[in-house]
């Protein structure tokens, strides 16, 4: 890959886990029209929940989630309280027939839970929503976190899929990020679940963080191998201090430049490719025999605020602290801040503070985006069929951009538009081409490659 191509591409755009990203949400969607789009939802209708804990008994100075720092275990008691009552309050909403497939439990660190609050969250759920025998039950871990009476519990609720965030095993990368965790400590967590049934385990590596070389990074992939998970997430570390503040806390100087960057993502990828994995998209590699590679393979893989995904749920529902819903209506956020969050639920049980509604733009453009994130590419007919009346213009727009283009990273043909090869490690800069509202000036991202 040549240093042109890589200057000119990789600039800041979206990790187009939505279309519209978040940035653009507005405080015109509130919780009266959260209600009632979720009462247009029942009979016939699928769903997965992601419920939000927002909370870490220590901070990652590279994360970018919405968390805190807790030492003491009350606050979880109290926030407990009101997601169990936003929960209800959700359920109360929805009408009857609607069914959950899928249940994410995120954060923050979910396995900060004491054993008796995660049975009882589950307990809530199954009181108010219609949950599938077979639905995926998968749960982000922190082997810090973990011990046997919470192993046994997670299979109590019927845990299915466990994530590990790994990052880098290295010492020096290690401190510089404030998350020391040991390869012992991650393959005790695999050992466990398994032992307990769980039949899937993820893991997530990440490169561009400071001090990373090539050779760390082969290591670390090398150690994630042998616990044979049956997938992997390779993320580039997002730099985004002016979002979050704690990352102020990493030496830029120590950051690996763009041209490093790559040359990481293409090493950490080919060592994946060579062990038998199958890449998915432009992040995630999984076992030929995973439902995600399947699902990439039969070109059925979706993505949404998780990242790539096989649910196919008709819409996500967010419980909690800055959840997200993803709805036929369009998506809505709710109150970010903890306290805040909580006395808004004391009242009606809802805590959306803003989102967006969807035109018919939207969805054809996400539509489109999101074919070009999982496929590396849109047929021309299926959109036609779904969106007759302005399919047209947006295929005006594709070959315009494939015929201007003189790097060959895209082509278009009489009835498709593909992402080359060579331009697959910006698809997310290809991707950004069909977004109408990225130059309305909203929200700063992070480096595409």
């Amino acid at each position: 890959m040549s240093e042109r191509l890589l200057a000119k591409y990789s600039g800041s755009v979206p990790r187009y886990t939505s279309y519209p990203t978040a940035p653009h949400f507005h405080t015109g969607v509130n919780c009266d029209i959260y209600s009632q789009w979720l009462s247009e939802l029942g009979a016939g209708n699928s769903l997965s929940l992601y419920l939000h804990i927002p909370y870490c008994d220590r901070l990652c100075w590279f994360c970018a989630c919405h968390t805190k720092q807790i030492l003491r275990y009350e606050p979880i008691t109290t926030y407990l309280v009101a997601l169990r009552r936003e929960i209800e309050a959700v359920g109360k909403r929805i009408g009857k027939g609607a069914r959950v497939t899928a249940i994410h439990f995120g954060g923050g660190s979910p396995t900060m839970l004491k054993p008796e609050d995660m049975v009882d969250l589950m307990d809530c759920l199954k009181a108010s929503f219609d949950i599938a025998d077979d639905a995926e039950i998968s749960v982000e871990m922190d082997p810090n976190d973990l011990d046997e009476p919470r192993y046994d519990a997670l299979a109590a609720i019927g845990l299915t899929r466990a994530s590990l965030g790994v990052q880098d095993f290295d010492p020096t990368v290690q401190k510089a990020i404030n998350r020391i965790q040991t390869f012992e400590q991650t393959k005790s967590v695999v050992d466990a679940v398994r032992a307990r049934g769980v039949g899937s385990v993820n893991c997530d590596v990440l490169y561009g963080l400071p001090y990373q070389t090539l050779e760390g990074v082969g290591r670390t992939v090398s150690d994630i191998l042998s616990l044979s998970p049956d997938r992997i997430a390779l993320f580039g570390y997002a730099h985004v201090p002016w979002m979050k503040k704690h990352q102020t806390m990493i030496p830029e100087t120590a950051l690996p430049d763009v041209t490093e960057r790559f040359h990481q993502s293409t090493f950490a990828s080919r060592m994946l490719l060579d062990a038998g994995y199958e890449q998915i998209g432009i992040d995630h590699f999984a076992k030929p025999t995973d439902s995600m590679a399947i699902a990439a393979r039969a070109g059925r893989l979706r993505r949404n605020f998780q990242g790539y995904t096989t649910d196919s749920a008709d819409a996500l529902i967010g419980l909690g602290a800055s959840s997200i819903s993803q709805l036929p209506n369009g998506y809505v956020q709710n109150m970010p801040a903890t306290g805040e969050y909580q006395r808004m639920v004391e009242g009606d049980g809802l805590a959306a503070v803003r989102g967006i509604e969807l035109s018919e733009d939207d969805r054809m453009r996400a539509y489109v985006i999101e074919r070009l994130m999982c496929d590396f590419g849109f047929d021309f007919m299926p959109l036609l069929a779904r969106f007759p009346a302005g399919a047209h213009d947006l295929i005006t727009e594709a070959r315009a951009f494939a015929r201007q283009n003189p790097d060959d990273i895209c082509r278009v043909g009489n009835t498709s538009f593909t992402i080359t090869p060579e331009g697959r490690p910006f698809a997310r800069t290809i991707a950004a081409v069909f977004d109408r509202y990225l130059e309305t000036g909203a929200g700063r991202h992070s480096i595409a490659v």
